[in-house]
């Protein structure tokens, strides 16, 4: 439990970093994503997963991380 309790801390501060560094730049950003189709946003989505698990999978089986 602790550290799914790190991971969503440390999620929500990754998420609130451009609010709070860029919020002008932000908003743009956001506008320019309300213009994409719903096929752009499922391969970015499907790409940032891919990258988690990759991610994820090297820091449990291999020990690159530590």
């Amino acid at each position: 439990m602790n550290e799914f309790l790190t991971v969503i801390g440390l999620i929500l501060v990754l998420e609130g970093l451009p609010y709070f560094t860029f919020p002008i730049r932000f908003k743009k950003w956001i506008g320019k994503v309300l213009e994409m189709s719903e096929g752009q946003l499922r391969i970015y989505g499907f790409v940032s997963m891919m990258i988690g698990l990759l991610l994820i999978f090297l820091a449990r089986r291999t020990g690159w991380f530590g």
